[in-house]
C-alpha cells in the first residue's frame, strides 16, 4: 500500500503518508493542491472495488456521514473515483486515536466522562438522521489538537478476516465492543452503539477492554452471556453515578439499555458534574465540556467551577459588603437562621395560619447512617437555596428498593422549633418517606434511636408534597426527611426544595 505514496488522484489529492488501513481500505494524509490543506483520504482496496455490494456499501457511507454537519463528528469534504477506485476525502485530524490515549496511560476520571459526552452528541446526531455507526470503538475516535473527540468510520462495512463477525451478509464491527444483538445477527438500532459507548467508557477507565478471548468469536460470545466486570471493582474511584451510567449503558437486555444516546449523554452530564466536585478540579478536554453542561448538572458544581475566574474576587467582595448590611439590619432581631424564610403558603380554611421558619444557607445535612456516612454531602446546599432547579440527591442505587433502611436529608433549625408542616419539593415523584424530629445539642447517631421522634409518615413523595407534623412531643432543632424508598423504576431521589413551617404569630 506504502508504494502508492506520491500518487495524485483526479489530479487534486496528492498521497502523502499511509496513516492507517483496514479490512476493505487504506487511509492517507493528503494533500489538496486546489485549496492547499491537508486532508484525509480513504481509498478503497481494488479487489473490493470489483465487488458490487462492497462499493455501494462504501459509496453509502460517503452519502451518509456527508448528511451529517457535527463537531465531533469528522466531516466528508469530497467523495470520488480514480481509475475505477473509489475514495472518499474527510477533514484531517491532526492528533492521536483514542486507542492511542488509552494505551499512553490511566486517563483521569472526569477526561474520561468528557470523551464520552462528546462521542454521545456525535452519535445522537446520527441516530437523528437515522444513521447508526455499528462500529463504536476508541480506534474510531480521534483527539485533535486541542483535546476534543470526534468520531469517524461510519457506515464502514468489514470482512470476516478483519475483526468483525458477518452474519446474514451483515458485518457486525470490532467484537471488543460489539452488542450482544450485533453479535447474534439480530437488527441493529441506536441502542447498539450506545451499548458499545459504554464498553469504550468502560476501557477509558480501565485501561483495557473488559473481554479477553482465544478469537474474536469467543469474545463477542462473551457480550452475549457473560456479566461485564464491575467497573467499580476495577477502579475504585469511580463514582456509583458513573458506575450506573455504565452498567445501565451495557445492559444485554435492551429494555433495561439506555433507549438512545440523548438519554446516556443527560446521565453522563450529571456524572461530570460529580466527578469533577468529587476531584475538586479538572485538566484537559473535561474543562471544555464543563463549559456545554447544561444547568442542572452545572448546579451541581462548585461555585468556583461555575463562574469565570475573575468572578469569584468580584463575588467575594460583594458577599463582604452584603454581610455587613445584613448584621447592620440584623442586630437585635430574634429570627432563626440567616437564610431566607420560605414563602407563606395559601391560608386553608378553618386551619390556622403558616409563615415560613428561617432556615440557614448551612442548615441542611446528608444523613446516612445506615451506610457509608456520606449521600451527597457537597449538594445539600441546594435542598435550601430557594431555587426549585436544583436539588440534592441520594446516591445511586441498584433499583428502587434501598438495600437498607433508609437514607435522608435534615435542617437544623436552631434553636428549637414547633414546626407544624414540612414541605417537599422534587423532580423525581414517587419516593416513599418518613419526617423524624429530634432535639439537642447534636443529631442523632443512628436510627432508630430514641432521640428521633417520628412526626409524620409514610408518605409518597409528589412534585410538591406538605407533610403536616405531630407537634405533641415539643418543638424541635432537628427535622429529618427519611427516605425509605425509591420512586419506581428509578435508582435515586431528589429533594429540590425542603421548606418548613410554624403557625403565625397569635394563633
Amino acid at each position: 500500500m506504502s508504494t502508492l505514496v506520491g500518487t495524485l488522484l483526479d489530479g487534486r489529492y496528492r498521497l502523502e503518508e499511509l496513516i492507517g488501513a483496514g479490512g476493505m481500505s487504506t487511509v492517507y494524509r493528503a494533500l489538496d493542491l486546489t485549496l492547499e490543506r491537508q486532508v484525509a483520504i480513504k481509498l478503497m482496496h481494488r479487489e473490493f472495488a470489483d465487488d458490487s455490494d462492497q462499493l455501494e456499501r462504501f459509496r453509502r457511507e460517503a452519502r451518509a456521514v456527508a448528511q451529517l454537519s457535527h463537531p465531533h463528528i469528522v466531516s466528508v469534504i469530497d467523495a470520488g473515483e480514480d481509475q475505477g477506485r473509489p475514495y472518499i476525502v474527510f477533514e484531517y485530524i491532526a492528533g492521536q486515536t483514542l486507542k492511542a490515549r488509552i494505551r499512553s496511560g490511566q486517563i483521569p476520571i472526569p477526561e474520561a466522562v468528557a470523551y464520552a459526552i462528546e462521542i454521545a452528541r456525535a452519535l445522537g446526531a446520527a441516530h437523528a438522521r437515522n444513521i447508526v455507526h455499528r462500529d463504536v470503538k476508541p480506534q474510531n475516535v480521534l483527539i485533535d489538537a486541542e483535546g476534543s473527540a470526534k468520531v469517524t468510520d461510519f457506515g464502514i462495512a468489514r470482512s470476516l478476516d478483519e475483526e468483525g463477525l458477518t452474519a446474514d451478509g451483515r458485518v457486525l464491527g470490532t467484537t471488543d465492543y460489539v452488542s450482544p444483538e450485533q453479535a447474534m445477527g439480530q437488527p441493529v438500532t441506536g441502542q447498539s452503539d450506545v451499548y458499545s459507548l459504554g464498553i469504550v467508557l468502560w476501557e477509558m477507565l480501565v485501561g483495557s477492554p473488559p473481554f479477553q478471548g482465544e478469537n474474536q468469536v469467543a469474545v463477542a460470545m462473551k457480550h452475549v452471556r457473560e456479566p461485564l466486570p464491575d467497573v467499580q471493582v476495577r477502579r475504585p474511584d469511580v463514582s456509583a453515578a458513573l458506575g450506573a451510567v455504565v452498567e445501565h449503558a451495557t445492559s444485554k437486555r435492551l429494555h433495561r439499555r439506555y433507549a438512545g444516546a440523548d438519554e446516556i449523554e443527560a446521565d453522563l452530564e450529571e456524572a461530570l458534574a460529580i466527578e469533577t466536585a468529587r476531584a475538586g478540579q479538572v485538566t484537559g478536554e473535561a474543562t471544555s465540556v464543563l463549559r456545554t453542561l447544561p444547568g442542572p448538572a452545572r448546579s451541581r458544581l462548585p461555585l468556583r467551577l461555575r463562574v469565570p475566574t475573575w468572578v469569584a474576587p468580584a463575588l467575594a467582595l460583594v458577599l463582604v459588603l452584603t454581610g455587613v448590611l445584613v448584621v447592620i439590619m440584623l442586630a437585635g432581631s430574634t429570627h432563626r437562621g440567616t437564610g431566607r424564610p420560605a414563602p407563606t403558603p395559601a391560608p386553608q380554611r378553618g386551619a390556622p395560619a403558616l409563615v415560613g421558619v428561617s432556615l440557614a444557607a448551612g442548615s441542611a445535612h446528608d444523613y446516612d447512617p445506615l451506610g457509608d456516612k456520606q449521600e451527597h454531602p457537597g449538594e445539600v446546599s441546594a435542598a435550601v437555596d430557594d431555587n426549585a432547579n436544583t436539588f440534592w440527591s441520594t446516591e445511586t442505587y441498584q433499583s428502587s428498593a434501598l438495600a437498607k433502611a433508609g437514607v435522608g436529608i435534615y435542617v437544623d433549625a436552631a434553636p428549637d422549633v414547633l414546626a407544624q408542616q414540612l414541605r417537599v419539593q422534587t423532580d423525581t415523584p414517587g419516593f416513599s418517606a418518613e419526617v423524624y424530629g429530634a432535639s439537642g445539642a447534636h443529631v442523632p447517631g443512628t436510627l432508630p434511636d430514641p432521640a428521633w421522634i417520628k412526626l409524620a409518615g409514610p408518605v409518597t413523595g409528589r412534585a410538591k408534597t406538605p407533610i403536616d407534623l405531630d407537634t405533641a412531643s415539643g418543638p424541635h432543632r432537628f427535622f429529618l426527611l427519611w427516605i425509605t424508598r425509591l420512586p419506581p423504576g428509578k435508582n435515586s431521589a431528589h429533594v429540590n426544595e425542603l421548606s418548613l413551617y410554624r403557625t403565625g404569630p397569635g394563633q
